[in-house]
């Protein structure tokens, strides 16, 4: 059996009902942000996920970006003495 068909058969085993794991939704958020996500991947995002769990996770892991890019300044003009 290929990856493909085995995929495809764990996803249909799920059932439309279950929604995606916390961690894929992370991975299909952090995905997001990169630019770096699949058309399939996406359809699969659509079609199961739901779309309150995509944005909370989305608004997290945009405060938590923002929080260390403004971490990372700070310590970098605190280094330089400014």
């Amino acid at each position: 059996m290929s990856k493909d068909q085995s995929e495809n058969r764990s996803v249909q085993g799920r059932g439309q009902g279950q929604g995606q794991s916390l961690g894929r939704v992370f991975a299909s958020v952090l995905a997001s942000m990169f630019g770096v996500r699949s058309g399939r991947n996406r359809e699969q995002d659509f079609t199961q996920g739901r779309p309150w769990i995509y944005v909370v996770v989305g608004l997290v892991v945009t405060v938590v970006f923002v929080l260390t890019v403004w971490t990372v300044v700070r310590m970098v003009l605190k280094s330089a003495g400014v």
